[in-house]
Parts: C-alpha cells; structure tokens; sequence
C-alpha cells in the first residue's frame, strides 16, 4: 500500500543544478535556459496531467510564462553557490471510489486536479496524485 510522503530539496547551482531544467522536467515543456544557451526537454515525461503557476496580485503579468519566470530567478543569483529554487513533491494517497462519488466517473483525475501534477494509478482501490511545487 502506498504510503503519503514530502519531500524537499533545494536546487542549488553548487550541485551543477538548473531552476529551468527543474521546471522543464516538472512541466514536461521545452524550455530554453538562458544561463547556458541550452534547450530543457524531457520527452519521456509524459504523465504531467495539470500545471499552473500561481502569482501574487502584485506580480508582473510576464511571469505567468514559465521560461520567463524561471530565467529570471536564474539571472538574479549570480554565485556559484546560488539557490535557485526549491522542490517539494507531496504524494497523496486517495481512494478511488472517494473520487467517484464527488466527481464524475470519467474522470477520476479531476478529483485533485487543483493539487496534482502527476497521477500514477495503483490498482484498482488506489491512485497517488503527486504533486511537484518549485517556489
């Protein structure tokens, strides 16, 4: 039986670690890093299900776009030892048939659609919604 869990990491430039890179896999988009001229793929990341960046009101409407945000926490941290971001992935274990009697049959998903990235199915009983959080 799966078990809840959290953890958190920093990235950190000292590990040779890229915030762009992060979001490009978490997100399953290419993204460009203007650090070091490189494009971020991961192609076989393909069970992303929902992702969504979450501003403040105050915030610059360009930082909805996920290359611009990401760039430009790179760019303010200028040391080798740089923390760029930091990672939580939170997995929540959820019974099936709580899903279905809140929401629709079809789509189980929608369930923690507000708070999963990625759903990997268990069984039949059993779905564990992870979610991956950089701030």
């Amino acid at each position: 039986m799966p078990c809840p869990h959290c953890k958190i990491t920093i990235i950190k430039r000292s590990n040779n670690e890229s915030a762009v890179s992060a979001a490009a896999y978490q997100s399953g988009e290419k993204l460009f890093s203007e650090y070091d001229q490189e494009q971020k793929y991961y192609p076989y990341k393909n069970e992303v299900t929902h992702k969504e960046i979450l501003l403040p009101p105050h915030a610059p409407p360009e930082f909805a776009d996920r290359n611009t945000l990401w760039n430009s926490a790179e760019a303010q941290e200028k040391q080798w030892n740089s923390q760029l971001a930091r990672r939580f992935v939170l997995a929540i274990v959820v019974v099936k048939h709580f899903c279905n009697t809140l929401f629709e049959k079809s789509s189980v998903g929608s369930c923690f659609k507000w708070s999963s990235s990625v759903i990997i199915r268990m069984g039949t009983d059993m779905i564990v919604p992870y979610k991956y959080i950089s701030a």
